[in-house]
């Protein structure tokens, strides 16, 4: 006769799912907002919109991690990838001038390891505190035979809302306006391909590997505050692409960005990454942030007084270009 098979023999714990799942309704519930109805633990959660909201305009995003996953598992930096992944996903949605209302992830691995997992969901739930957002759901999903043993994959949903009248666009950017660039904590969650294969030429020391796996700044709460009292005419979160890469989907046509890569101090990251890699110059600012992890293009007559209101916050801030006439498509001249 055939032994019984159960869900367990075919690699799936539920027991142990349900038990994360009761392990991280404390995290979560750190995070909620008033206008949550009904968050993890049902079909779906449920959200009001803000009532401050006059003509309330939803504006989502999602992001995963990356490949610095990968040096999670090497590492056994399991406590702070959520917050990179919810930093991807609301530093993107701040750029369109939103605050972020509440976010969703979803883990994906092999076979649940409950402890890693814990980790991993307290560390979105830090990020969600950061951001002011709700976790308010997710998915766990334990798949025998998709990851490799240690593995996890980890993606993340935001919604935020904004006034209609106060979308930040980047329109009305023109010649003259100011450049500037908040301090990125390090290479954010980006560039992290090119960083392992550096890892395989010369290993980092344990600062280094600090640097490294240092988790994405979310700039989210100092800027909102920035928005209610100074003009902000375009963000951009620097991402894939560095300042080149991101900086012209905010500009208008003939218009450029002249950065001043002197105007900031490079982090010693950087340098590293550049040294090890044999990196060129030009790769190097397509590739990482080297050090601006967010931009805000305001009136030159505003620059000062908005600089000095995110200092105040807790951010440092740099004076990095302007912005001049050109012809054609955006584009960011670095020098």
């Amino acid at each position: 006769m055939t032994n019984p098979l159960s869900y367990r023999d075919a690699g799936v714990d539920i027991d142990a799912g349900d038990a994360l799942v009761e392990a991280i309704k404390p995290f979560a519930k750190r995070t909620m907002r008033p206008e949550v109805l009904a968050g993890i633990g049902g079909f779906g959660a449920l959200c009001k919109i803000p009532r401050k909201y006059r003509q309330p305009v939803l504006v989502s995003g999602t992001d995963g991690v990356g490949t610095k996953l990968k040096l999670a598992f090497a590492y056994g930096r399991h406590d702070t990838v959520g917050i990179d992944l919810v930093a991807m996903s609301v530093n993107d949605v701040l750029v369109q001038g939103a605050e972020p209302l509440f976010f969703l992830d979803y883990y994906a691995c092999g076979k649940l390891d409950a402890k890693v997992a814990a980790k991993v969901v307290q560390g979105i739930a830090h990020g969600c505190e950061l951001a002011g957002c709700a976790l308010i759901g997710g998915e766990t999903a334990e798949m025998p035979g998709m990851y490799a043993d240690g593995e996890y994959d980890l993606a993340g949903f935001c919604v935020g809302v904004v006034e209609r009248e106060r979308i930040v666009s980047g329109r009305s950017i023109k010649a003259g306006d100011a450049v500037l660039g908040l301090a990125s904590s390090g290479a954010h969650s980006n560039g992290y391909s090119l960083i392992r294969r550096i890892i395989e030429r010369d290993a980092p020391d344990a600062a280094m590997v600090n640097a490294i796996m240092a988790p994405t700044r979310i700039y989210v709460k100092p800027m909102l505050k920035l928005l209610r009292s100074v003009r902000i005419k375009g963000l951009a979160h620097v991402t894939g692409g560095g300042l080149v890469g991101n900086l012209p989907r905010i500009l208008p046509r003939r218009t450029r960005a002249v950065i001043r890569s002197s105007a900031w101090p490079r982090p010693a990251l950087f340098d590293w990454l550049q040294r090890k890699g044999a990196v060129a110059e030009a790769e190097m600012h397509r590739v990482f942030n080297c050090g601006i992890g967010m931009v805000a293009v305001v009136a030159a007559a505003d620059a000062r007084r908005a600089a000095a209101k995110l200092r105040a916050l807790g951010e440092t801030v740099y004076e990095i270009g302007a912005i001049e006439k050109a012809t054609g498509e955006p584009d960011v001249v670095i020098s």
